[in-house]
């Protein structure tokens, strides 16, 4: 997993690293380091000899990354002009190295532009850009280059005016991001969680980490880890010659109903997709469920399912007595359960929450924005690693708070974040093919924040896979985690 730093641990690091280097030796680092890749961006563009480069500086240590960059290019041959934001307090060695390595201050962008460095404000920055530099931030828009396509827009460490702690974007009046919008960002030493999670990933475009020897003193726990593939292929079982479908696991799944049967079957075929042996459906929706999954064992109640390592309970359940009683029998069971959708609202209506917090046994619930409102009285708000992590403390509970970045957050504090979430996902089942696929996981015998983070990962693959053909719905995200998994290996 790839880790991401808080902005108090990141500056602590670069004060220890600092003490042992020349002065300005790390800023040289880094600005080397994004110099290198605009470079790489310019060559796609014609080259660096000619190209022209505007530096957007403000008076922080980010201006000077951004100053001494052009500075590189400036050396190449690029034509690079710098607008300084506060020109009495911009950075005096960059700028000094700018002008005398050929590049020019203006008081405005010029007409042509092929890259701009948005050097603006770093990770000190708070509460947005102010009105001016909203502006420009705004106007980047309409800078072409001379090829005539847009100007590709480079954040130095952070897009300027973003959270950095938390991801959260301030809005004006008229709904703009009082932030710049990167096509990529060049994040030094450390990921920082604007970069990862939030509207301000959006607004990072592709983020490139540039080492500048910064993590040997990044010292506490990180603010959140982010899910790669390699984790999610190290965590999955292993199958060998004595495997069979019992000692692979069995989930039992309590979903659907009468009224909502394509929940029962949605749930059973994300099961189906995981790494477990043996699927049994309990519900309403049995026939429908063994029309269109003939493998499952179904019953009519949790009571008569049999073992089971794991339990998937809610999806489409409703919300009667009827429910409320199967829900009761899913939490009595020794046994993981996912707990998605109708049974996280039993949860509050039928005043279950308490069974949470005295069970033995492992517990995930998965909701989305509004589901957490019920859960909480109030939304995930501007810090959803926060909230995630308040509720998992809460209910003891391991929570996939739902969205375009899915957050994992665990009881005793940890935190992860799954980069291949997709808005296609944004429709109605997805959620359920998702529940299934990680109560299958939990059978097979992951600790739930891995299988929530698999299932998540896998999830958000899947929903890619799928939007390759056009509009998504729930059975195409579940027919595509098969392909997914197979390229898994």
């Amino acid at each position: 997993m790839r880790q991401v730093w808080r902005v108090a641990d990141v500056r602590a690091a670069e004060a220890g690293l600092m003490a042992t280097l020349p002065p300005g030796a790390l800023m040289q680092r880094a600005a080397a380091g994004l110099a290198r890749r605009c470079a790489l961006l310019l060559a796609d563009r014609g080259g660096v000899y000619g190209a022209r480069v505007l530096v957007l500086a403000g008076s922080g240590d980010n201006g000077g990354d951004a100053l001494f960059a052009g500075a590189h290019l400036a050396r190449r041959g690029a034509a690079v002009t710098a607008l300084l934001l506060t020109p009495g307090r911009a950075h005096a060695e960059g700028l000094a190295a700018l002008r005398a390595a050929g590049g020019r201050v203006a008081d405005r962008p010029p007409a042509v532009v092929d890259l701009v460095l948005d050097g603006i404000v770093g990770i000190g920055g708070t509460g947005g850009l102010r009105e001016t530099a909203e502006q420009l931030a705004a106007s980047l828009t309409g800078q072409r280059g001379r090829d005539g396509t847009p100007a590709t827009v480079v954040a130095v460490d952070v897009p300027s005016g973003v959270a950095v702690d938390t991801g959260h974007v301030p809005l004006t009046d008229a709904g703009r991001p009082r932030a710049v919008r990167a096509d990529v960002t060049v994040a030094f030493g450390a990921l920082k969680p604007a970069l990862v999670v939030g509207p301000a990933a959006e607004l990072a475009g592709e983020v490139e980490l540039v080492d500048i020897g910064l993590t040997p003193w990044l010292r506490g726990t990180p603010s959140l880890q982010v899910i790669e593939q390699a984790d999610v292929v190290e965590w999955w079982p292993a199958l060998g010659a004595s495997s069979e479908k019992y000692t692979r696991g069995v989930v039992g799944v309590a979903t659907g109903s009468a009224t909502y049967p394509g929940a029962a079957v949605l749930s059973v075929a994300g099961a189906l997709a995981g790494p477990t042996g043996l699927v049994r459906y309990a519900g309403s929706a049995k026939g429908e469920v063994l029309h269109q999954h003939p493998s499952v064992i179904a019953t009519g109640r949790v009571a008569d399912a049999g073992r089971v390592q794991a339990w998937v309970c809610g999806s489409g359940l409703g919300t009667g007595e009827d429910s409320a009683a199967e829900l009761r029998a899913v939490l009595a069971a020794p046994v993981p359960v996912v707990l998605d959708a109708d049974a996280l609202t039993l949860l509050v209506d039928g005043k279950l929450a308490d069974r949470l917090r005295g069970r033995d046994a492992p517990i995930v619930v998965t909701p989305h924005d509004r589901e957490y409102a019920r859960l909480c009285g109030e939304m995930p708000g501007e810090d959803r690693v926060a909230a995630a992590l308040r509720l998992a403390a809460w209910m003891n509970a391991v929570v996939l708070l739902k969205g375009d970045h899915t957050i994992i957050g665990t009881p005793d504090g940890r935190a992860y974040v799954n980069p291949t979430g997709t808005p296609v996902l944004a429709t109605g089942g997805t959620g359920d093919v998702l529940a299934g696929l990680l109560g299958s996981l939990l059978a097979a015998g992951l600790a739930p924040e891995r299988a929530a983070a698999a299932a998540a990962y896998l999830h958000g693959l899947a929903g890619r896979e799928a939007a390759r053909g056009g509009p998504v719905t729930a059975p195409d995200v579940a027919a595509a985690l098969r392909p997914v998994l197979a390229r898994l290996g």
